[in-house]
């Protein structure tokens, strides 16, 4: 037996021993010989020394301070200009795209929608292995926001992947084959996902879940890096009321929850995305996530902070202690997560030098936080806020406006659940010592719904009236008009907008600074631009042909720069709220753009497909169940295929639905589809439900049709992919 099939048997053994129960598959590119990338050899040395290897990228935010920050200059301002494509990667679904990829000895390794990964030669593009952990394609119900993956991490050989259906995946960094899988969901009664990308510290490979907006229990766990084992758990929020505080931490949180209705609504706190590490301190930050319920009056009656809900947390990597925590929002209760990206810098505050950690959340104010004790230094408004008028420095807590509280009444408040500032990543210069946010502007209407009780997995427990969107093209046009996103250069130590650059909606990439004098970021129109990092003066854009979401990185090989983006739009803005991502106009194609100086590829047509408005059905004249249906709709089917059935460009709109999918809609929605990614709702909605759900749908195709016939239009571009 030759030394490939000793390798091949050993890979499959160990699979057997982690119990693999699914057929993932990893698929080479060419022959074995050809195919096996080089040994993705990371280690604690080598991300903590990252600056002495600037042409790698080996960690999601580059280094363990997630700066996002290249020392690479080759590309500067003065010849960025000659940038061009130098190659790209097609990836295999077209839906949000929202990976970092990591660089490692030449090798990208880089992940798609239902987190799939690929690893390419850096250099050329070319796809030296795959590996689809076969995620259910009905499992999307279980998220709040499509079925993204930020990323792999990169150690000793093996590459880690959280797959969305809560499995983390140890590869072979040389095949891709699998070396070992562990479960990393509690509870499978619950709609528990993994959206974020793993860290590794110290042979830890450390992963939260996603899923307070289904009713969970937030955590984050650490699996040996070598094994797959649990080294530990901590829990965000408290469990069983009944039962007692599991440790320290949850003893500092019990009496901050009032009641016990949390319990059955998990709590939320979900740890899904930013985490960031100080190896002199030795501290391990993670972000926690939104209440669940939103409402806190149901979710915790009487009061209460709620911890660790919406908190930035300090715990020892080793062993998952708790060390410290700031909470941005005490109380949550609009969907303002403090997942978003965590900075780690050494800057001089008031003359005096301070290791800090900066984050700005959703809920609209830049923090500056001692990152040794928690203490706040300052928190200043970077976008509309009128929840709160202020955080007061001596509490280190929000001063509420009497508009904040819509427990008991409806208000209009900003940000809305989109945020000031969402999961694309910002970054941190130290050269200008600006951060650079992509800033969003949004508010909501918050409608309390009293009467809601937890009715189950994969069913959205906000605590609010059934979201919708205005039902008059009119009302829902200026909507999408009053919704703007900004790229900002913020100081933190002036504690002020240094300059803006404004885009035509909100939803743009995340961005990378670099010792160039550039900032690099996509946009949702569909396009990948370069700024000055001291003006913000655009220097530099090329077409995407699709929304850039995801954070950009820069790499070397063999002395020649590299600029690279995962691109491919989706995500809640245009899956929820499809009907106001219209300025947009942009395709959801999935696919890694990278680029050097002098080059030449070229970049495939944008996918357009026009269809006319196929005639909708006979519409019903009951209009109480139409009005029914509407909240079924939005309850059920506006998450994924738009609010108020306007759908965006990732997901079928359904008002272009043709007659054979009219005459098999019970069908549909009984799980016939079920293996494409729709659902069955079988046991969620009685036939009776699912009539009223289509007789709405119908009622939506006709008002489309009245629009058109009113503007002597007879055809629209169909928004599905």
């Amino acid at each position: 037996m030759n030394a490939h099939a000793w390798k091949a048997l050993l890979a499959l053994l160990i699979c057997t021993a982690s119990a693999c129960s699914r057929s993932d598959t990893a698929t080479p590119a060419a022959t074995a010989g050809e195919a096996t990338a080089r040994s993705g050899a990371v280690n604690a040395d080598r991300v903590t020394a990252a600056d002495d290897e600037p042409g790698s990228w080996m960690s999601h935010g580059r280094t363990y301070d997630e700066q996002r920050f290249s020392p690479l200059e080759q590309v500067d301002r003065h010849n960025v200009d000659r940038l061009g494509l130098a190659w790209t990667y097609k990836l295999d679904v077209n839906r949000e795209t929202e990976a970092t990829p990591i660089v490692v000895d030449g090798t990208m390794y880089v992940t798609g929608a239902f987190s799939i990964v690929s690893a390419l030669d850096a250099a050329t593009g070319k796809e030296l292995w795959k590996f689809d952990p076969k995620v259910p394609r009905d499992k999307g119900r279980d998220g709040c926001c499509g079925v993204p993956n930020r990323g792999v991490a990169v150690w000793e050989g093996k590459v880690f992947v959280g797959a969305y259906d809560g499995r983390l995946i140890a590869l072979d960094a040389g095949s891709g084959k699998p070396v070992w899988q562990t479960d990393t969901i509690v509870d499978h009664q619950r709609s528990y996902t993994i959206t974020g990308a793993p860290r590794v510290v110290k042979g830890k490979v450390v992963i939260g879940n996603g899923g307070a907006e289904f009713g969970v229990r937030g955590y984050v766990s650490a699996y040996e890096a070598d094994s797959g084992a649990l080294a530990w758990r901590f829990f965000t929020v408290p469990g069983d009321p009944e039962q007692p505080p599991e440790n320290k931490a949850m003893e500092i949180a019990r009496p901050t929850w009032k009641g016990t209705r949390y319990a059955s609504f998990g709590g939320g706190g979900t740890v899904w995305d930013s985490m960031a590490y100080d190896p002199v301190l030795d501290l391990l930050y993670i972000g926690t996530g939104n209440g669940s319920t939103w409402n806190r009056h149901l979710r915790s009656p009487g009061g209460g902070d709620n911890l660790f809900l919406s908190s930035i947390i300090a715990l020892r990597p080793d062993t998952g202690e708790y060390v410290w925590h700031y909470q941005t929002t005490p109380g949550e209760s609009w969907d303002f997560t403090a997942t978003q990206h965590i900075v780690l810098a050494d800057l001089s505050i008031d003359d005096v030098p301070r290791k800090v950690l900066m984050q700005a959340p959703k809920n609209g104010f830049f923090y500056v936080i001692d990152r040794a004790t928690g203490e706040l230094l300052s928190a200043d408004k970077f976008a509309p806020a009128t929840w709160a008028s202020h955080v007061d420095p001596e509490t280190g807590r929000p001063v509420e406006t009497e508009i904040a509280d819509w427990g008991k009444t409806a208000q209009l408040i900003a940000p809305g659940p989109l945020g000031a500032h969402n999961w694309q990543p910002m970054s941190f210069n130290p050269q200008t010592g600006y951060v650079y946010i992509p800033m969003q502007e949004a508010m909501a209407l918050y409608v309390p719904d009293p009467q809601q009780t937890y009715s189950g997995k994969g069913t959205w427990h906000l605590g609010t009236q059934p979201l919708a969107l205005p039902e008059s093209s009119a009302e829902l046009r200026a909507a999408a008009e009053s919704l703007k996103g900004h790229l900002i250069a913020w100081d933190p130590v002036t504690r002020r907008e240094v300059w803006r650059q404004s885009h035509v909606t909100l939803w743009n990439g995340g961005t990378l600074s670099t010792a160039g004098g550039l900032v690099f970021q996509g946009s949702a129109d569909g396009r990948f631009v370069a700024y000055a990092a001291d003006s913000g003066e655009k220097l530099w854009e090329t077409p995407a042909h699709t929304g850039v979401m995801a954070g950009p990185i820069s790499y070397e090989i063999d002395g020649e720069q590299f600029v690279s983006v995962a691109a491919g739009w989706g995500g809640a803005f245009p899956l929820a709220l499809g009907g106001l991502s219209e300025p947009a106009k942009v395709r959801a194609s999935a696919r890694v753009l990278t680029y050097k100086l002098g080059g030449r590829a070229k970049l495939s047509p944008p996918r357009y497909e026009p269809a006319p408005l196929p005639e909708p059905p006979p519409l019903s004249d009951d209009a109480e169940r139409i009005a029914r249906g509407r909240d079924l709709y939005n309850t059920h089917c506006g998450a994924c295929h738009g609010m108020s059935a306007v759908a965006g460009s990732v997901l079928p709109d359904l008002r272009y639905l043709t007659p054979a999918r009219h005459e098999s809609f019970d069908a549909i929605l009984g799980g016939a589809l079920a293996a494409r990614g729709m659902p069955s709702f079988s046991a969620t909605l009685s036939a009776d439900d699912i009539d009223a759900v289509r007789q709405y749908v119908i009622k939506r195709a006709h008002d489309l049709q009245d629009d058109l016939a009113r503007q002597g239009t007879q055809a629209e571009a169909r928004r599905t992919p």
